[in-house]
């Protein structure tokens, strides 16, 4: 008789989306913020929190098994990784991408097969009408800083690695275009003290920028300048940044804007993209893949390859390119002016 294969594998992609539905959940009613304020009970946070108490148990009881909380007779309490990721007071919070996930690309997703047969973005299908997502998570105070702090948090985990990833001393004035609250920028500052960093972003974004600036004492550092980088002229820098932008848009799109970020620049000057690099035959990373598929039913954009982004900057003008693989959630390519 042949043996069968292993079927883990299948098995735990069946789990896998209720793990992520289990986190989110628990983010959304608040329990990692309610129990940054001391340990409690299932009873106690079910008040509190406004929730059936043997439900609410069922949930905590998950988180403990998927390490996001600490539970010792009837008391729960966050875990090291809930206080520093799920808590929104923390400065290094994953909440804003987390409500981001849940709100957004959970129902999204769930549209995956006609976003496969038709080759379109499930937006208008999910949730009606013809807004975009970045209308739709512009629409409220609440929802722009939800969303702009879950880019947050994705930036503090990538943006240090990604500025690392080429020696940058040369430049002396960099310009994130769609920088949302200055990580980027930040990073690169903190790490080359030469640099003059700004954030070029629409003056929604920025109001919540200048918050993540003041909060940080670091307005200084990083200033603000309001525009549309598809439809307002850029401001002067030598070296531009992209951060997970270029995915969120069509090929069209992409030329244009990587054509008008090379007439701006001088001679010399570069352009330093943040995005998650597919490998030469498409065949992974798997976090890329994903990203691919996310990026398929929320916008018009894609994730690529490092030879695909090269031809997209050749055609732009740019001499010299190069890549790297970062260790972080996105890697890292600097195309020179010639």
């Amino acid at each position: 008789m042949t043996e069968l294969p292993n079927p883990t594998p299948v098995l735990d992609l069946i789990q896998a989306f209720r793990r992520s539905k289990t986190m989110f959940t628990a983010v959304s009613f608040g329990i990692f913020d309610r129990l940054g304020d001391g340990a409690a009970d299932a009873v106690l946070l079910a008040q509190e929190l406004g929730a059936n108490s043997d439900a609410l148990q069922r949930l905590l009881d998950a988180c403990v098994a998927l390490g996001l909380l600490k539970k010792q007779g009837a008391l729960y309490s966050n875990s090291p990784v809930a206080k520093t990721y799920l808590t929104r007071s923390s400065p290094n919070t994953l909440t804003g991408y987390i409500l981001y996930s849940d709100r957004a690309l959970y129902p999204l997703w769930g549209n995956l097969e006609p976003a496969i047969r038709e080759g379109t973005n499930r937006w208008e299908q999910t949730f009606g009408g013809k807004a975009s997502i970045f209308e739709h998570f512009f629409r409220t105070q609440e929802a722009r800083r939800d969303f702009l702090s879950g880019m947050d948090g994705f930036g503090q985990l990538s943006s240090p690695a990604v500025v690392a990833a080429f020696d940058l001393s040369r430049f002396h004035r960099l310009v994130d275009l769609g920088g949302g609250t200055g990580h980027l920028a930040l990073a690169a500052c903190a790490r080359y003290p030469q640099l003059q960093g700004a954030v070029f972003d629409l003056p929604a974004a920025l109001l919540t920028a200048h918050e993540y600036l003041t909060l940080g004492k670091k307005e200084g550092q990083v200033g603000c300048i309001a525009g549309d980088f598809f439809t307002d002229p850029l401001p002067e820098a030598d070296i531009f940044a992209l951060g997970r932008i270029l995915h969120d848009w069509s090929e069209e799109k992409v030329r244009f804007l990587l054509r008008k970020v090379w007439e701006r620049l001088p001679s010399g000057g570069a352009l330093l993209i943040a995005e998650k690099l597919l490998n030469d035959n498409k065949s992974g990373p798997l976090l890329a893949l994903m990203q691919s598929l996310s990026m398929l039913v929320c916008t018009e954009g894609k994730e690529r390859t490092l030879a695909e982004y090269t031809a997209l900057l050749r055609q732009a003008g740019f001499a010299r390119i190069e890549g790297k693989v970062t260790d972080a959630p996105l890697d890292a390519i600097l195309a020179v002016k010639g």
